[in-house]
């Protein structure tokens, strides 16, 4: 917020240079905060399909949570304006690997009632799989 204000000092001062500096870093704030939300989400969405794969079973609960956080993907990568996304479709399945082994943990804990090491679980599930998965997911009309 304090940025703002700045800003605003800036452009009254008539220093236009470092006002355009200014709107660049809140750009490049704005941009990973939406980043760091698609990151978290996905890792909830590997989460829940890790576990449906390895289980081989679905439960409403899981479902709903996966609905939930394709949701908020979804949400989080559209330009509101100019209707594109900020993340390319390259770029989010990039985000979704880097995201997997968390899921993946998260997943050994709670799949199997938390018998299973992580290095186990993934010995049972298909990664790119399951990625593949969360990006239909993504881009099908939920």
């Amino acid at each position: 917020m304090e940025e703002l204000f700045d800003l605003k000092d800036l452009l009254l001062a008539g220093n236009i240079n470092d006002a355009l500096l200014l709107v660049d870093e809140l750009t490049e704030m704005s941009k990973d905060d939406k980043l760091n939300k698609i990151f978290s989400f996905s890792k909830i969405l590997l989460l829940h399909l890790i576990k449906q794969a390895a289980e081989k079973r679905k439960t409403r609960s899981w479902d709903l949570s996966i609905a939930n956080a394709v949701k908020e993907i979804q949400r989080t990568n559209k330009r509101r304006k100019t209707k594109g996304n900020y993340l390319t479709q390259e770029e989010l399945y990039e985000t979704l690997e880097d995201a997997y082994d968390l899921g993946l943990k998260a997943a050994a804990k709670e799949a199997f009632e938390g018998k299973y090491e992580a290095e186990e679980l993934a010995e049972m599930v298909d990664e790119t799989a399951i990625i593949d998965e969360a990006m239909n997911l993504i881009y099908s009309e939920f």
